[in-house]
């Protein structure tokens, strides 16, 4: 595979050992949150609030990193926050503390984010974009199954022990940063475009092609109904599993993920991003709609081995999508604009959600996505097929 380059390797490698660092904790921040005496609304609003922050920043440092032709720096200093977060977490269980430590993880992950999805696309040729995707994902997801089964290990000797679990969380997140100094960058052309204030990080939506609002609305629709994966994690221990079959069913979910995020991206090039995206969609719809109907580890396992199949055919492949319906210069705003407003998103989901479960049960608050789900993929579906008219 000769369009995987230095710069593809190193970065996929940087993600690999940031998501062990944050899925270390990831699986346990549930769990973490009830024993301190979060509510589910509130573990909801919290992980909705700390994706804002996300959302906010992902734009503006996209659009800012195309306005200085400059990807590397952003890089650097949005994994660092990330890693100096996760010891952080250990100093008070606080919930204003907790949420601050929550929202400088997502501001690191809204400084990198764009900037790292443009320069895998500068590195990536255009027929290949889904394969280079791809494949950062796989190795991102690795990491989220080393994470976990690390957090598993640890929990399986100090039970109830997680606050020194988010100091250990420290190691790969400070190699991840480590590993940044050494990635390199292809000199990139300034956008031109004036550095808006921070309130005003979505400008680009109003001067992108209509192809792209249109696929990226498709898209966001979808993820205003798409929770975190936290409550989807509680749903199954509230479900009956223990702490140990959540953790396992949620490493068997990022393996399944990391195993297929390459071919899905392949398969997109191969068959074009719409039919991929639209399978992806279906899937979930399955998974949320059935999630509340089972009680078995067993069945718990397969629909999560079903959910890795759909954010394998999702995540990496909308962004390759994306990023082939703008301007090479405006990658970073394009991609950063998504990702920021899918963040944004987030927050209404997450709180929507919890909000539903409390009020009128589970069933209702997970039917709700996969009905949307499933919406959003008739549309997708029906986007190929005129367009391959």
């Amino acid at each position: 595979m000769k369009f995987l380059t230095r710069t593809i390797w190193l970065l996929s490698l940087v993600s690999l050992f940031t998501d062990l660092a944050s899925e270390m904790l990831y699986p346990v921040m549930p769990l973490y949150l009830r024993s301190i005496g979060f509510s589910i609304v509130f573990i909801g609003v919290l992980e909705g609030l700390a994706e804002a922050v996300a959302g906010l920043s992902k734009g503006y440092f996209g659009q800012w990193s195309d306005r200085l032709g400059r990807r590397r720096p952003f890089v650097q200093w949005g994994y660092g926050l990330s890693a100096l977060s996760k010891p952080l977490l250990a100093v008070l269980a606080a919930p204003w503390w907790v949420f601050l430590v929550r929202a400088l993880d997502r501001l690191g992950k809204g400084l990198r984010t764009g900037a790292r999805d443009a320069l895998l696309a500068d590195e990536a040729p255009a027929a290949q974009r889904g394969a280079v995707f791809g494949f950062h994902r796989a190795l991102d997801t690795l990491g989220a199954v080393l994470g976990p089964a690390a957090a598993l290990l640890w929990l399986s000797h100090y039970p109830g022990q997680y606050r020194l679990l988010f100091v250990l969380a420290f190691g790969p997140g400070l190699l991840a940063v480590v590993i940044t100094l050494l990635v390199r960058e292809k000199p990139q052309p300034p956008s031109g475009q004036p550095i808006r204030p921070f309130w005003a990080s979505f400008a680009y939506w109003r001067r992108a092609p209509a192809s792209y609002r249109r696929i990226a609305g498709a898209l966001l629709l979808f993820a205003v109904f798409n929770s975190s994966d936290t409550l989807l994690l509680l749903l199954a221990r509230q479900q009956g599993l223990s702490d140990q079959a959540v953790i396992g069913v949620y490493i068997f979910y990022n393996l399944v993920y990391a195993a297929t995020a390459l071919p899905a991206g392949l398969l997109a090039d191969r068959l074009g991003p719409a039919r991929v995206l639209t399978g992806g969609l279906l899937l979930f719809a399955l998974v949320y709609g059935g999630a509340t109907q089972v009680h078995s580890w067993l069945a718990f396992g397969i629909l999560f081995g079903l959910y890795g199949l759909y954010a394998a055919a999702t995540e990496g492949v909308g962004k390759a999508w994306l990023s082939q319906l703008c301007a090479p210069t405006d990658k970073g705003a394009a991609l950063g604009t998504f990702a920021g407003l899918s963040s944004l998103a987030a927050l209404g989901a997450s709180t929507l959600t919890g909000l539903l479960w409390q009020t009128l049960g589970a069933p209702v608050a997970f039917g709700l996505s996969a009905a949307v789900a499933g919406g959003v993929a008739l549309f997708l579906g029906a986007a190929a097929r005129s367009h391959s008219a």
